[in-house]
């Protein structure tokens, strides 16, 4: 039970973190309806301000609460997921992210659209850009009630549902009025704060276990209930090694992949800010990571996992379940201010990712749908495009936020994994065969967007988090006829092979294609300068 002195301090500081990030986003905001300004804050951040956005994007307020709450209740395998998620980061640091600079503008449908333009591509990355990301946005939104519940008190549905709706207006607010330059301002703070928090949580783990990465590893295993097979694989996946290698290779490729977080790149002003930036984001990332995994077999240990299932069975409650545990039923005052910062981090982790990925649905929205797909080469003016980005961040956010309220009490972990699917199953290959295959044609492309989007839904249907489980969307009805629990090990490879045979399918266009790659492939590479 969570004390009334962290409750009204943690009331206090959700206020106080609304206002002042309000107040900064609007201080931040672009001063002029520039389409540079608002879509990549001019490039003017510092790699150290936007290696902290980018780490910000990266950690969603999903990745925090399910990593500490799948490792306390998996143990190795949860460790391994986690580890995944900061290799997709790497990955995307000397892979994609210089080609992705110098061939983007403002979204990914500019890096498409380089070597193959056209109002059909543009609308396909458009769509396949919000299928990506509005999964993501609703979870976030729904799990918020339920957490800001859960730290204040209150079991009211209509209490859990009137906080969904004003995290949706200000994720709204902090999209149109913040803009790039805005939102990573937040993501920066955000990043700071849950780092220091997680930091701070780890490290009493480790106090109170004497700093003995054995000790505390042995009483997990005694908290886990599983005895010795928490410190073995098996626990998440039954034992199912293809499930594991599919759930790896699905956040590895996927998590760098998604939109929110390729935007990032448009906004370093050089190839070699964006490193230095990714160098930073891949340093913060490292380190929250590894709190997490602490704070995970910590949960395990302090609060064991009946508890914690008690709280919440995908365990998302963990980490404050933890810091109360730590800090005991009659918490000093630097107790107080400890979980404190903890609900701080977690709700500035909530504002930040949905702010983030309301931009970037918005973004491509006005660019690629309105300014560039609907009006064909006329296009629109800038003035127009920014306003139009604006009114787009309020037609992405209210259909969010009401998604949310309608579905908080069901299950929407499938809409994380249909997230990550996508990104690894459609954009990724997207991203690699544009930038990397001369031959690669329009149809080639458009085969991998449209192909790699649906073969995924489909399958998705089928598997283990849909239906025949107790965890599962429909856990009453068994229609289970794929055998994993993500799509990655066979939508990644259709995705690169529905691309390949688009591609060999459209030999009229390849020559074309091929002359207009060669034309650009030194720049994007390179990394010659902008015009």
């Amino acid at each position: 039970m969570i004390g009334s002195d962290s409750q009204a301090m943690s009331l206090i500081a959700f206020i106080t973190v609304i206002s002042v990030t309000l107040l900064l986003c609007v201080m931040t905001a672009p001063d002029r309806d520039d389409l540079t300004e608002f879509y990549t804050g001019a490039r003017s951040l510092s790699p150290l301000r936007n290696g902290l956005a980018i780490a910000g994007d990266y950690v969603s307020a999903a990745t925090v609460l399910s990593t500490v709450g799948v490792i306390a209740l998996t143990g190795y395998d949860g460790l391994v997921l986690t580890l995944s998620t900061a290799l997709s980061l790497v990955l995307l640091m000397f892979l994609l992210a210089e080609p992705l600079r110098n061939a983007g503008r403002f979204t990914m449908g500019d890096v498409l659209t380089r070597r193959t333009p056209g109002p059909a591509v543009r609308i396909t990355a458009c769509l396949v850009t919000l299928a990506a990301l509005l999964p993501l946005l609703v979870v976030q939104l729904a799990g918020a009630g339920d957490l800001i519940a859960f730290v204040l008190g209150f079991d009211a549905a209509a209490f859990k549902t009137g906080c969904i709706v004003m995290l949706g207006l200000l994720m709204i607010g902090y999209a149109a009025i913040g803009g790039m330059k805005g939102t990573a301002f937040i993501q920066a703070v955000k990043t700071v704060v849950l780092a220091a928090a997680s930091l701070a949580v780890a490290a009493l783990i480790l106090h109170r276990y004497g700093w003995s990465p054995g000790r505390l590893l042995g009483r997990a295993a005694q908290g886990s209930g599983a005895g010795p097979a928490y410190l073995s694989s098996g626990l998440e996946f039954g034992g199912d090694k293809l499930d594991m290698i599919s759930s790896q290779l699905t956040v590895v490729l996927g998590g760098g992949c998604l939109p929110h977080i390729t935007m990032r790149m448009y906004s370093a002003p050089s190839a070699r800010a964006v490193r230095r930036s990714l160098s930073w984001a891949v340093s913060a990332v490292a380190v929250i990571c590894l709190a997490l995994i602490v704070i995970g077999v910590g949960s395990a240990a302090v609060v064991g996992r009946h508890a914690i299932t008690a709280a919440d069975p995908q365990g998302r409650t963990s980490l404050l379940l933890t810091t109360q545990a730590l800090i005991g039923p009659h918490a000093s005052t630097a107790g107080t201010v400890l979980f404190t910062a903890v609900a701080t981090a977690i709700f500035l982790t909530l504002l930040a990712s949905i702010s983030g990925m309301t931009l970037a649905c918005a973004n491509t929205l006005a660019h690629d749908l309105v300014a560039h797909g609907l009006r064909g080469r006329s296009g629109v003016r800038g003035t127009t495009e920014t306003n139009t980005a604006r009114v787009a961040a309020l037609a992405v956010g209210v259909p969010a936020l009401l998604l949310a309220a309608a579905t908080q009490h069901h299950n929407l972990q499938p809409l994380v994994t249909v997230s990550f699917c996508l990104g690894a199953s459609a954009l990724a290959p997207a991203l690699v065969l544009t930038l990397f295959w001369r031959r690669y044609t329009r149809a080639g492309l458009l085969c991998t967007l449209i192909g790699g989007t649906v073969f995924t839904l489909v399958v998705m249907t089928g598997t283990k988090l849909v239906s025949g489980s107790p965890q599962s969307v429909f856990p009453t009805h068994d229609f289970n006829w794929f055998p994993f629990t993500t799509t990655g090990i066979v939508s990644i490879p259709f995705g690169f092979a529905a691309g390949w045979l688009g591609t060999v399918l459209s030999r009229h266009d390849v020559y074309t294609q091929r002359q207009r790659y060669e034309a650009v492939e030194g720049w994007i590479l390179a990394g010659a300068v902008r015009r």
